[in-house]
């Protein structure tokens, strides 16, 4: 079983950064998607990595601002978001599948999630 635990959330003031951490105990067999989920709105898919790290995907809203990375030495993934908007705002959920050499953004293709970490962008 795997146990993902995301940190790094928080308040920031719109046009800041954060960069939220997700670590597991043998994440680097996994590919990793990141997702969000707003008040009032339905869960949506971020940002993913493969399990090497080589293929990634972000979605258009974030591109330019948000970036996904890893580092399989120390079993985290990571999603650093810059000049943040208030629409950001949301629960963001790290998650993990067994996937070989790609990754995707539905939600329900993986098989393990994290609790979330609240990003609350605001003035």
């Amino acid at each position: 079983q795997l146990q993902l635990v995301e940190s790094g959330g928080g308040l920031v003031q719109p046009g800041g950064s954060l960069r939220l951490s997700c670590a597991a105990s043998g994440l680097d067999g996994y590919a990793i998607g990141w997702f969000r989920q707003a008040p009032g709105k339905e869960r949506e898919g971020v940002s993913c990595i493969s399990r090497s790290g080589g293929n990634t995907h972000i979605i258009d809203s974030v591109k330019g601002r948000f970036t996904i990375s890893r580092d399989n030495a120390k079993n985290t993934v990571y999603l650093q978001g810059n000049s943040l908007k208030p629409e950001d705002t949301a629960v963001y959920y790290c998650a993990a599948v067994r996937r070989l050499y790609t990754c995707s953004v539905a939600g329900a293709e993986y098989s393990y999630w994290g609790q979330g970490t609240q990003v609350t962008v605001s003035s």
